[in-house]
Order: structure tokens, then C-alpha cells, then sequence
């Protein structure tokens, strides 16, 4: 009973699925956990860090207009006509009209601007005359503090009643004659709270978390409601500064009572601000509760379908398995019509399991019937399938590795900036290597696919690789066969920069007539003769044997070539132009292939 093929499937798939099946759901929820967790931190702060990329360059564009405004010549013949005591009233009177018009034009025409104003101690502001200003806080912190980027209020000295209700953010700069440096009062450049505080307002965490834009002191700069919030954030801040100085941005826990926060920040060094995000640790990992969850309900129910399946496949595999033991025995003596028609009645000993027995009767009719499947034409396309299977093999493993090290080195020079980009191309291209459906592809993927492995070289040497790609529109739909570019293009690297100085590779597609031209140019260490009438003897045989066999030099270059054989057969050729010392040309001529 125990040699039972039934028998057997149920031990074996109780002992491979329901005993181990426990301990990789455990580990596929801790390790599912982990990543999640890692997943929501990253996205958080990098949502945070976008934010503080658009502040930073309002602010720079701000900054930037100041300076401008200090600059013209319109400001400084105002300050000029000013400071001359011999300035008739009617000079004074314009020298204000033109610095009105200026800055008026200046605010219209920036729609991140919404005035500029000028303060002078003796007069007040320029558009009102009014020196209420001097009992602002915005002008008491610029003046005891040098706060030079105020918090949200509103500013009366201004053109027009309706920006008088608006509430601003201002850069407050010294106002300067520049021949003399004398410091006459100050320029203030209003720009709309709201510019900051709309999309700070947006981002999320969870269900109630939120970001706040704060003064190193704790102040709310975009006058957001900080109601309900304040002590973790006056907590958050005083952590940040006691422990987190060096640091620019980052996460980390927060107990207050019984509650655990998570508080993300991002300081803005110029401004003296810092990006607080908050959120109560159960609500951002409330995913993480759920897919744990749903991975142990769904586990279990796995779980039961598995051994569902185990029992249904134990029968169901030993009932056929028994017909075709019973067939197999007409079929051993050649009596075919009599084994089909028997199949269902015929009965055989159980002495031994089914498979047993299927496999001992299939190796005696594999040898009856051999002359009868093995013909010339099907031994020949299996051969030529299987060489040209193993050829496209020989390439992933090579250029994987070679690829890995180039992020590798990134990774290494701590350049995490183009780690990033430097894996997405990567992604691209494993997804390309990955498409197994067909040996044929567009000239324009096999380019594509050829530019992202470009672009990872061109992050690892930097200036010392010049590539040039001269692609044809009109060969971009022709097809050819995968992966006959990244090996010459590899090489053509490869040899250059052992050169020494800068590799300069050439790649071109081309439509000529009735065929397609690909050529790869580089001006490295050249081929010796006797290499190249190697190369050339091995892929003219119409195996890959020589290809297959370990030849130590241009396995990248023999491959393709002998590839291209198999596939195109005569229709393929190649021109093999090296100089040592020069750089080496190599032209694949392949007929069309449109679809």
C-alpha cells in the first residue's frame, strides 16, 4: 500500500507544504512589515522633501528679486535724489512716481510677487508715507533679530485696500545706496501666504497628520491653525535642536503620554525655518495592521486550498497514470489500435507504484519509436533552437555583473543621488531582458534598451565617455534579433577606456536599399589581424560549437556574430574594420524583417 503513487504524494506533500508552509508566512509577514514600514518612511519623507525643493526655490526667486529691485537703476536714483539735500520737491516727486511705476510693473509681471514696498525712517513707507511701520513685528524682529524672512501678516503700506486684507510673507533687505554703501532703509518683498500654505496644507498623514512650516522658535510662519498640536510640535522642535543639529532632515519617535508620534522634519537653513510633519505612529502603520492581517487570513485559507489540491492531484494524477500503465503495454509489443481501444479495461499488477512501471514501459517504446519522430528536419531545428537558447543565455549573466558593478561604484562613492536613476535604468532594462515572448524586437527598443545601458556608463565615467547615436527613423520599426548591440557596444567601451583618455563610441542604424545597417565605431586599443580571422572562422561554421567553447577573448563579439549566423543564416553578413592602437568598426548588414 505504501508504494502507492497516492500514498506517496500525500506523505511528500505533507511534509514539503503543510509543516514548512507555517514558517514562510511568518516570515513573509515580518519581512512584509519591514518593507511596508520602510515604504511609508521613505514616501513620507520624500513628499516633505518636495515641498521644501518648491519652498526653497520660491524663496530663491524671492531673494533674487530683492536683489534685482537693490540693483536698478531706478531704486538707486531714488535713494539718490533722496540723500541730495539740493533735490527740488518736484525731482523728489518724481524719482517716487518712476520707483512706483517700477515696482508696480516688477509685481504684475511675477506672479509669485504680490508687492514690493520701501521703508525710509524719515518719510515711512512709499506707498502710504506712513511710519506705523516701525511698531510692527515683522520690522521689530528684522531690526533686534536681523529676521530677514518674516511669518504671515498683513502689510498696510500698500498700493491698493485689497492686498491690505491678504495675507503676506515678506524678505526684508537692507535698502543701500551702492557708490556710497550707506544703508537708507529697508525694501520688504510681499509674496502671497497662501503660495506656501495651500500645498503644505495638502500633505497628509494617515488620518489626521499633518506638516506645519515653524520658526526655529516654534511659530507658525504660514499662520496655520496649530490648535491641539502645539505641545507635540514645541517637543518636536526642542528634540530637533538638541539632538538633531547636524542633521537637515529625518524621522524619529515621540512619546507623549500614551500616545506614540512619528515626527518627520526638514530644516530650511537659510531661512532659519523647519518642516514639521506629525502623525500618531497607529495611523501611518495602519496598513501595515491590515495587509498583516489579510496575509494571515489569506495564509490560512491557502493553506486549505493547498491540501484541497494535494488530495484532488494525488487521484487525479494516479487514475491516468494507472490507463497509460495499461496502454503502455499494448504499445510495448507496437499493437496502437489495440492499445486505444483497450485503454479503459485494461488491467495491470499493482505490484509496483504507476510511475514506476509508465517509466520502464516509455523508455522500451521511446526506442520502438524513435525512427518515427527523430527525422533530419526536427533534429536539426531542435539543435539550431537549442544553440542559439544557449547563445542568448551566455549574455545575461556577462552584462548583469558588469551592470551591478557600475551601481555598485555608485554606491560606493556615495553618489545616492544617481543610485537612483542608475536602478531605474536598470529596472528598464531587466524588464526589456526579461521579455521572453519573442526573439525579435523594433531597431528602436533594441536603442532604447542600448541608451539606458549608456546612461549607467555614462554616471560611472563621466566625461570619459563621449557616445554618439546616429538613429534612422526610418529602420526604427525594422526587426531584428534581441540583444546583437549591448555586447559590441560593450566592448567598444570596454577597449577604449583601456586606452586611456576619453572613449568616443559611435552607434548608428541605417536603411540602405533592401538591408539594415547597425555599426559600432570606438577608438580603443584596436584588434590584431590574427583575432579578427579568428572571430570571423568561428562564426562562419553554422553551429555555435566555437562560440559555446571558452575562447577567453571577444566572447561578447563572437557571440552576436554567431547568433546573427544561426539566426539569418547566409543572409547575414559583417565588415570587421580594426587598426591597433586606432579604434575597431563593426557592420552588421540583416536583411528586413517589417513585422
Amino acid at each position: 500500500m505504501f508504494y502507492s503513487l497516492r500514498s506517496r504524494l500525500m506523505l511528500v506533500f505533507s511534509i514539503l507544504l503543510i509543516v514548512p508552509f507555517t514558517a514562510v508566512v511568518f516570515i513573509l509577514s515580518k519581512e512584509s512589515e519591514m518593507l511596508i514600514q520602510s515604504s511609508i518612511e521613505t514616501s513620507t519623507l520624500q513628499t516633505i522633501d518636495q515641498f521644501a525643493s518648491h519652498a526653497g526655490t520660491l524663496l530663491t526667486q524671492i531673494e533674487d528679486t530683492g536683489k534685482q529691485v537693490l540693483s536698478s537703476r531706478i531704486t538707486q536714483d531714488w535713494i539718490t535724489t533722496g540723500l541730495n539735500d539740493e533735490s527740488s520737491p518736484g525731482e523728489l516727486y518724481y524719482a517716487k512716481t518712476q520707483l512706483r511705476g517700477f515696482f508696480s510693473s516688477y509685481a504684475v509681471n511675477n506672479s509669485n510677487i504680490l508687492s514690493i514696498s520701501t521703508f525710509r525712517s524719515e518719510s515711512g513707507g512709499i506707498w502710504t508715507q506712513d511710519r506705523g511701520y516701525l511698531d510692527s513685528s515683522w520690522y521689530k524682529q528684522y531690526r533686534d533679530s536681523n529676521v530677514r524672512w518674516t511669518q504671515a501678516h498683513r502689510d498696510s503700506d500698500q498700493s491698493d485696500d485689497s492686498m491690505r486684507v491678504v495675507d503676506v510673507n515678506s524678505l526684508v533687505i537692507p535698502l543701500v545706496q551702492l557708490q556710497s554703501l550707506s544703508n537708507v532703509g529697508l525694501i520688504k518683498i510681499n509674496y502671497p501666504t497662501n503660495l506656501l500654505r495651500d500645498d503644505i496644507d495638502k500633505i497628509r498623514f494617515g488620518e489626521s497628520g499633518k506638516a506645519f512650516l515653524l520658526t526655529e522658535g516654534g511659530l507658525s510662519v504660514l499662520n496655520q491653525n496649530l490648535e491641539g498640536n502645539e505641545k507635540v510640535l514645541s517637543e518636536g522642535i526642542a528634540y530637533v535642536k538638541a539632538n538633531l543639529g547636524g542633521q537637515t532632515s529625518g524621522i524619529f519617535p515621540l512619546r507623549q503620554k500614551d500616545k506614540e508620534y512619528l515626527l518627520f522634519y526638514r530644516k530650511l537653513p537659510v531661512q532659519n525655518w523647519i518642516i514639521l510633519g506629525e502623525v500618531p505612529k497607529a495611523e501611518l502603520y495602519a496598513t501595515i495592521t491590515q495587509t498583516k492581517e489579510t496575509l494571515l487570513y489569506a495564509s490560512f485559507v491557502l493553506l486549505i486550498i493547498v491540501i484541497s489540491v494535494a488530495l484532488w492531484l494525488s487521484t487525479g494524477i494516479t487514475k491516468p497514470l494507472s490507463a497509460m500503465a495499461r496502454a503502455m503495454r499494448q504499445v510495448k509489443y507496437g499493437r496502437f489500435d489495440l492499445a486505444l481501444k483497450d485503454m479503459p479495461k485494461t488491467k495491470v499488477k499493482a505490484s509496483h507504484s504507476e510511475v514506476d512501471y509508465v517509466a520502464s514501459v516509455f523508455e522500451q517504446m521511446t526506442h520502438r519509436l524513435k525512427y518515427l519522430i527523430e527525422t533530419e528536419f526536427e533534429t536539426n531545428l531542435r539543435r539550431k533552437n537549442a544553440e542559439y537558447k544557449a547563445l542568448l543565455l551566455q549574455i545575461n549573466p556577462h552584462f548583469y555583473n558588469n551592470t551591478l558593478e557600475i551601481i555598485s561604484g555608485l554606491a560606493a562613492m556615495k553618489r545616492e543621488d544617481l543610485v537612483m536613476d542608475a536602478t531605474e535604468a536598470l529596472a528598464k532594462m531587466m524588464r526589456y531582458s526579461l521579455k521572453l515572448d519573442t526573439d525579435l524586437v523594433r531597431v528602436s527598443e533594441e536603442l532604447g534598451y542600448i541608451r539606458d545601458y549608456l546612461f549607467i556608463l555614462k554616471l560611472r565615467h563621466e566625461d570619459n565617455l563621449i557616445v554618439d547615436i546616429s538613429q534612422d527613423p526610418a529602420a526604427d520599426s525594422l526587426q531584428i534579433t534581441k540583444f546583437i548591440l549591448q555586447p559590441l557596444v560593450e566592448n567598444a567601451v570596454k577597449y577604449s577606456l583601456e586606452k586611456g583618455g576619453a572613449a568616443k563610441i559611435f552607434l548608428s542604424s541605417s536603411l540602405r536599399g533592401e538591408c539594415l545597417f547597425l555599426t559600432v565605431q570606438d577608438n580603443g586599443i584596436g584588434m590584431p589581424q590574427e583575432l579578427i580571422q579568428s572571430v570571423l572562422a568561428d562564426t562562419e561554421l553554422k553551429s555555435g560549437v566555437g562560440i559555446l567553447s571558452d575562447k577567453g577573448n571577444s566572447i561578447g563579439l563572437r557571440n552576436v556574430l554567431s547568433r546573427c549566423r544561426l539566426y539569418y543564416g547566409d543572409l547575414f553578413e559583417v565588415v570587421l574594420e580594426s587598426e591597433e592602437g586606432a579604434g575597431t568598426a563593426i557592420t552588421l548588414k540583416l536583411p528586413l524583417i517589417r513585422s
